[in-house]
C-alpha cells in the first residue's frame, strides 16, 4: 500500500470530525442577528459565508492560511510569493458565492520579528492584491516565541454581492456541465504529503524529470478572480467550486446531486512525481490534490464554450471535464480506473 496523507500527519477524516465538533457549537450563534444587519444567509461550511448588510446586499466573508507551504519557503529561503498564496486561498473561496473581493487583512505570527522576511512577504501580498483586484486593509503581526517556530501566515477576506445574484449551488441540475480551470501546480494543499515523499529522498533543489522540486512546490496558487468576475457578467453560473484541501471531494459541497468526471486533462508532472515516488493510490491523489484542475464552474450546456473562451482571454486553459448526475457522489475516471467519493 502506498503513502497516505494520514501517514504524513494530516488525517482528513479526523479533521472533518474536528470541524463538525466546532460547528456544532458555533452554529448556535446564527440566531443572534436573525432578521437584522449581520444575519447569516448561508449555512456554516460553504466556501464563503454570506452576511446581510441591507435588504439587497450581503458581505461575503472567509478566512484561510498558507499552511505548510511556508516550510518550503523556508527551505528555499524565498518569501516573496507566499503572499500570493494567501490571497489566492481566500479570494478563490470568496468568489465561489459570486462575490467581488474587496479587501483582505492578514495575520502574521512569528517566533521573532524579521524585517527582511516581512518585507518579502509584503511583496507577495501586494502581487496577490493586484491579481485579486482587492486591497489590503491591515492586519496583525504577533510575536509568539513560545508558540511558533518560524512563522505562520493567515488572513480574512471580505467581498460584496447582491443577494439575488449570490451563487449557492441551489440551481445546479443533472445535465449541467463542469468546466475545469487549470491549476498552476500543487497550489497550497497536500504539501505535508509531498514533503514526506519527496524530501525524504531528494534535496529541495533537486531536478527530477525537468522539475526542480522546491520551485515547483513553491509555485504560487493561481488566482481566478478576473476570469470569474467576467464570466459572472456574461453567463448564468449555477455553482462554483474551489478545488483545495480534499481535492475533488469539494464538488460535493455545493449540491446534493453527484458528478461524473471523465474528461480530465493531462496531469502535471509534479503530481506524477509524488504518486510515483510515494506509490500513492489514485484514490488518495484525487482526494488530496487538484491534479491540474484548480477551480470548477458549473453551467448549462449552452454556456460551456463561452466560459472556456472567457478563461482563454485571461490565459487560463479550461475544459469540459464532466457532468452533473442524479446519483450522489463524485465519480472520476483516472488512469483507466473509476474512483468514487
Amino acid at each position: 500500500m502506498g503513502t497516505t496523507y494520514s501517514e504524513a500527519g494530516v488525517d482528513i477524516e479526523e479533521e472533518g470530525r474536528a470541524i463538525e465538533a466546532l460547528i456544532s457549537e458555533i452554529k448556535k450563534s446564527q440566531f443572534i442577528k436573525k432578521g437584522d444587519v449581520g444575519e447569516n444567509l448561508t449555512d456554516i461550511g460553504h466556501f464563503s459565508a454570506l452576511v446581510r448588510i441591507n435588504k439587497s446586499q450581503a458581505l461575503a466573508v472567509n478566512s484561510d492560511g498558507v499552511g505548510t507551504k511556508i516550510i518550503i519557503a523556508n527551505l528555499m529561503e524565498k518569501y516573496d510569493t507566499i503572499g500570493i498564496d494567501l490571497f489566492a486561498m481566500n479570494a478563490n473561496d470568496l468568489i465561489c458565492v459570486g462575490a467581488e473581493p474587496l479587501t483582505l487583512v492578514d495575520y502574521l505570527a512569528m517566533d521573532k520579528p524579521n524585517p527582511v522576511i516581512t518585507k518579502e512577504i509584503g511583496k507577495g501580498l501586494l502581487k496577490g492584491a493586484n491579481l485579486a483586484k482587492a486591497s489590503i486593509s491591515g492586519g496583525e503581526l504577533a510575536t509568539l516565541p513560545e508558540m511558533v517556530n518560524g512563522f505562520d501566515l493567515a488572513g480574512m477576506m471580505v467581498g460584496i454581492v447582491d443577494i439575488n445574484n449570490s451563487i449557492t449551488g441551489e440551481k445546479i441540475m443533472p445535465g449541467d456541465i463542469v468546466v475545469g480551470l487549470e491549476s498552476s501546480g500543487i497550489h497550497s494543499n497536500g504539501l505535508t504529503l509531498a514533503r514526506k515523499i519527496l524530501l525524504n529522498k531528494y534535496d529541495i533543489r533537486s531536478k527530477i524529470n525537468g522539475v526542480v522540486i522546491g520551485d515547483e512546490l513553491l509555485q504560487p496558487t493561481k488566482i481566478y478572480v478576473q476570469e470569474v468576475m467576467e464570466t459572472l457578467k456574461k453567463v448564468d453560473i449555477k455553482g462554483m467550486v474551489n478545488i483545495t484541501g480534499g481535492g475533488f471531494k469539494n464538488l460535493k459541497r455545493v449540491t446534493k446531486f453527484g458528478y461524473r468526471i471523465n474528461h480530465l486533462p493531462k496531469v502535471p508532472e509534479i503530481f506524477n512525481l509524488i504518486q510515483r515516488e510515494g506509490k500513492v493510490t489514485d484514490h488518495e491523489m484525487y482526494r488530496t490534490y487538484n491534479m491540474g484542475i484548480g477551480f470548477c464552474i458549473i453551467v448549462g450546456k449552452k454556456d460551456v464554450n463561452k466560459v472556456i473562451s472567457i478563461c482563454k482571454k485571461y490565459s487560463t486553459n479550461a475544459w469540459n471535464i464532466g457532468t452533473v448526475v442524479n446519483k450522489s457522489g463524485v465519480q472520476i475516471k483516472a488512469n483507466k480506473t473509476k474512483l468514487l467519493y
